[in-house]
This record gives structure tokens, C-alpha cells and sequence, in this order.
């Protein structure tokens, strides 16, 4: 597990940790960096990886020997079932609040969350305030991300670096994966593989992107991972009148999607439409039973409110949508099956609106490459 944090001035980029609280009977050491956006000056970000970890198991920590912060965090089970939850577009706002709430009360492992975080957009102070915010839930099980367009943050000239906040303080796994970029990387837990996509760096079959990508799906052993996820920012379909014709969207889809495709990868969750829409299983714009389902999820309590407008008369590979900030649980429960809820934000009440069940890919004999 790497764990991240930042002080305001310098400290040791230490984790002591152990199985019983306030007993710290291991210690690892990381490193710190910071960064500079226009006149903003950030503190010392710190990023440790502790372990090896026994999976399933409760573990307590300390960051920079602070002894007033105590934290604990329970690793993801070695085999199945496993519970995540999927949440887009989170922001900072009330309807954010109550999202994390009702996360907080759902008991999951790990959390994926297909990009747009903090929407600082440029204004880097509300970077640590996203931080405060998530700090409480992101402290206790992983958070493995991937960026969004508010992620991006290059201005011509004045700072023509990219993701410059986000790669410092988000960083992930991604050398693990043989990935040379932060912006897209892939991970085993339990039985899943799960692929974090780029919407926002290069895809085309030359980037380095396509090419990982290619390498990685070659690379899936079924036996091991019978289930494949791959989480996008900006959908690949899409019935909202919101983000239609962005070649984030459409050029990523026509270059990557007969790659996910061969390799019978089960979902694909996207944010970017600050709405909720599942599809059926699909490829190429029509139904296919050996297709991933699509669904976007980029409805967690962003700032810039709900995409309400849909188009009409809905496709017929879309199956559910609405208009509504909220989360979802996948729970898959064993090599086969999966269920899927998403829980809408009804006056600040936690509602499961859908609700499916899915069997895995690998277990279709129809759907043997």
C-alpha cells in the first residue's frame, strides 16, 4: 500500500505501522517532493509504500512520527468476493458530502474513481481542501484514481505542464504495471484486473498508451483474474446531450475499443456526463453478448450540477439513466457472478435506483477468443 500525506514544512517521509493501534512494529521510508504553479508553492507531499501486507487484515499507522494522528486502513482480500465502489466527478460540494457519507456507510474495499477529483481547475488551494475532505475515507481503504479533464491544468505558455498537481499528489502504481506514465496503469486484487485508462494523453496505435495497453490485455491470465475492468473519463457511449463529438470520447473509442473487445473485458466505467446511464453489453454501436457493459458513473457532487438532458428517442443498447448525483457498488462475488447497484442521492438518502447481475465473460463459452 503507498500511503500519501503532506506537511507544511519538512518532515520525515516515514509510515510506522503494525497490526495493533498505537504498536508500530514495522517502519518504511519514502520519499518527498514538492511543486510550484504559478505563485502557489505546495507543502512536502509524501508518498511511502508499506508492506508486504497480509490481505484482509486491519492495520494501523502513523505518518512523520506524528503521534496526535493515528490512522488504520484494512487491506483488500486475497481472493473473492471483493466489493468496490465507482465514483466520478466527486468535487467539493454538499451533494460530495453526502455521496462520501453514504460511502462511508457501504463497508467496500477498495474505491476506483474514473477521474475529475478536486476540480481545482487551476486554483491549487482547493487541491488540499479536496484532500481534507477525502482524507477520513482515503485513509482506510486504497483509492485508486484516474485523471479527467479538470485533472489537466495547462495553461500555453504560463505552465505548460500537465497534471502537474495531480501527478504529485495522486500517484499510482503505475511503474508496478510497466506502464511509463501515471496517467494509465492496471492492477490485480483479489480475482479482478483492472485497467486505468488516459482519456486526456495520447491513445492513438502509436502512443505509448495503445501499446501498454496491448501488452497488458496480452498478459491476463483468466485462471487468476476471471474478471476484467477498465475504467475512461469521457464515455465511449453516451445517450446525454452533454459531451457529444469529443474525440476524447469518439477517437479513443474507434482506436482501443476492438482491443477491450478481443480481450473480453466485462465493464467499462466512465464519468466526464454528470449523470448516471448503463448499457448493455456492446461493441461497435450495437448490442454483442461478448461485449463490455458500459457504464457512466461521473455523477459523485461535482460544482457545475447534473446533466439533465438525454437524447430522444433513446438508443436501444442504453438500459438505464437518470439524471441523479449518487455512487455505485460493484460486488463481485466469485469467478461467475457480480452485482451491480448504483445508489442515487434522493434528499440526501442513499436509494438503490439499479440494481444487476453479471456473470463474467471468461465463464461464457460463447465468448472464448
Amino acid at each position: 500500500m503507498r500511503i500519501s500525506w503532506i506537511t507544511q514544512s519538512s518532515a520525515p517521509s516515514v509510515v510506522e505501522y503494525g497490526t495493533s493501534a498505537g504498536a508500530y512494529t514495522e517502519s518504511a521510508t519514502g520519499t518527498s517532493s514538492s511543486y510550484r504553479y504559478l505563485a502557489y508553492k505546495s507543502g512536502q507531499i509524501h508518498h511511502v509504500v508499506i508492506g508486504p501486507l497480509d490481505p484482509d487484515t486491519a492495520y494501523y499507522y502513523r505518518c512523520s512520527s506524528d503521534s496526535t494522528r493515528q490512522f488504520s486502513l484494512k487491506t483488500p482480500p486475497a481472493h473473492l468476493p471483493i466489493k468496490f465502489t465507482i465514483v466520478g466527478d466527486l468535487g467539493q460540494t454538499g451533494w460530495t458530502n453526502s455521496t462520501l457519507q453514504h460511502i462511508a456507510q457501504s463497508n467496500y474495499d477498495m474505491l476506483l474513481l474514473p477521474g475529475d477529483l478536486a476540480y481545482a481547475d487551476f486554483v491549487q488551494p482547493l487541491w488540499d481542501s479536496f484532500g481534507r475532505l477525502v482524507d477520513p475515507l482515503a485513509s482506510q481503504r486504497p483509492w485508486m484514481v484516474t485523471q479527467g479533464n479538470h485533472e489537466v491544468e495547462k495553461i500555453p505558455i504560463i505552465h505548460s505542464t500537465p497534471f502537474t498537481a495531480y501527478n504529485a499528489r495522486w500517484r499510482m502504481p503505475f511503474e508496478e504495471s510497466g506502464s511509463t506514465s501515471n496517467l494509465y496503469y492496471s492492477f490485480d486484487v483479489a480475482g479482478v484486473h483492472i485497467i486505468m485508462l488516459g482519456s486526456y494523453t495520447d491513445f492513438d496505435p502509436d502512443s505509448d498508451q495503445f501499446k501498454w495497453l496491448q501488452g497488458d490485455l496480452g498478459n491476463i491470465d483468466r485462471g487468476k483474474t476471471p474478471w476484467i475492468v477498465a475504467l475512461i473519463h469521457a464515455p465511449w457511449y453516451n445517450t446525454n446531450t452533454d459531451h457529444q463529438g469529443e474525440p476524447e470520447s469518439d477517437l479513443m473509442k474507434q482506436h482501443m475499443e476492438v482491443l477491450l473487445y478481443k480481450a473480453r473485458v466485462d465493464i467499462v466505467f466512465a464519468g466526464h456526463v454528470h449523470a448516471y446511464e448503463r448499457f448493455t453489453r456492446v461493441y461497435n454501436g450495437q448490442a454483442d453478448n461478448c461485449g463490455p457493459i458500459h457504464i457512466t458513473i461521473g455523477d459523485g457532487g461535482n460544482r457545475e450540477g447534473l446533466a439533465k438532458r438525454y437524447m430522444d428517442p433513446i438508443a436501444g443498447i442504453s438500459v438505464f439513466r437518470e439524471a441523479s448525483f449518487g455512487h455505485g457498488q460493484l460486488e463481485v462475488v466469485n469467478a461467475t457472478d457480480a452485482v451491480w447497484t448504483w445508489h442515487r442521492n434522493d434528499d440526501d438518502v442513499s436509494v438503490v435506483s439499479d440494481t444487476v447481475w453479471l456473470r463474467s465473460l471468461s465463464s461464457n463459452p460463447a465468448c472464448k477468443s
